[in-house]
């Protein structure tokens, strides 16, 4: 076994376990994230091109934790989740995390769209999603200002981040 294969091995690993916490507890550990990150560079000082692989993964974990920021500091995202990308990022380098972001926006969207619907909170999700436009629209507002007054309802991130890393892994594996 190649150590990318080692390396993607560990990815799912994190991953499904992050996930599982996530619905368990909705908390994605640090020391799974911190585990996950020593082993993926452990792995990467044992590759062939030790510093290629070290630089491309401190610019996927860069691009991992810059994709994911805006949406902790709109108060979409926990910090858990924004980490976990960053990790993600740091295993895979910024082409794959990047293609993982897009997929994992994609699951969880459909996973919000599905817990709306089953919560009957479409409405107030609408009204949400307006407040929040306007808030950018509106020039001088800030970003304390966009408040939501009601929450149409969390959801473990953690499993769209998952599904996201799975699907890109099963793409390269066939």
């Amino acid at each position: 076994m190649q150590i990318d294969q080692y390396r993607d091995a560990l990815l799912l690993l994190m991953v499904s376990i992050a996930a599982v916490n996530d619905l368990a507890t909705r908390r994605i550990p640090n020391r799974l994230l911190f585990a996950g990150m020593s082993g993926a560079l452990f792995l990467h000082l044992l590759s062939p091109e030790p510093g290629a692989a070290l630089l491309s993964a401190v610019g996927g974990m860069l691009l991992g934790l810059v994709i994911f920021l805006p949406f902790y500091l709109v108060r979409g995202m926990a910090a858990g989740d924004v980490k976990m990308m960053a990790v993600i990022g740091f295993f895979t380098g910024p082409a794959e995390a990047f293609q993982i972001a897009v997929f994992t926006w994609c699951a969880g969207g459909v996973m919000a769209l599905l817990l709306i619907l089953l919560r009957s909170r479409l409405r107030l999700a609408l009204v949400n999603i307006g407040h929040l436009l306007s808030g950018l629209i509106v020039p001088g507002t800030k970003l304390a200002d966009m408040t939501l007054p009601q929450s149409a309802g969390s959801m473990p991130y953690g499993l769209a981040i998952a599904a996201g890393t799975i699907v890109v892994l099963v793409t390269q594996y066939g």
